[in-house]
């Protein structure tokens, strides 16, 4: 049997050394359903509450390792947010274009479902991909999660955008492919 690369992909804890990932990540094409890129100032800061999450308390980030050597294929992490006046755990990627296509995407978010439920936090995941993007809301799918509907959501701030609202229960046990 082939092996595909989403069988070799491995968290690893975002680290001061991710930056240019981040940097890479910020892309016309990678951003094109977040409001454009960012300016280096806001990737600064954005690389900061990264490295802020590493007590697992409030979320954690990720770069995404494939293959063997640990090629840094994409950044993937779940935070704390409030979404309807629940406390909830809200989780995020992308995964740069030489790395597409493979479902690394997808085996990235199942083992982010793990870490978020080994967190024993919050009940809720939650993801808010764009209405307009085919490959995250398929990737929730894949993943487990539900979708609750459509809604308006303002990001980055000053940009609102109309996204789906995927949630995933994690008090229940896990679903298939999931970690």
């Amino acid at each position: 049997m082939e092996r595909t690369q989403a069988q070799d992909i491995r968290l690893a804890p975002w680290s001061e050394g991710d930056f240019e990932l981040l940097v890479r990540h910020n892309s016309a094409a990678m951003t094109a359903h977040l409001g454009g890129p960012e300016t280096h100032e806001k990737l600064l800061d954005r690389h900061q509450r990264y490295l802020g999450l590493d007590d697992g308390r409030r979320g954690r980030m990720f770069r995404i390792a494939a293959g063997p050597e640990g090629a840094s294929a994409g950044i993937v992490g779940f935070w704390e947010t409030t979404h309807r006046g629940e406390e909830v755990w809200e989780a995020g990627w992308g995964v740069v274009p030489e790395f597409q296509g493979h479902g690394i995407a997808g085996t990235a978010v199942r083992l982010v479902v793990a870490e978020a439920r080994g967190a024993a936090l919050h009940r809720h995941l939650h993801a808010f991909p764009s209405v307009d993007n085919p490959a995250s809301n398929g990737v929730c799918r894949t993943a487990g999660f539900t979708l609750l509907g459509e809604e308006d959501m303002e990001y980055p701030k000053g940009h609102w955008m109309r996204c789906n609202d995927w949630r995933l229960d994690l008090t229940g046990p896990p679903g298939p492919g999931q970690e």
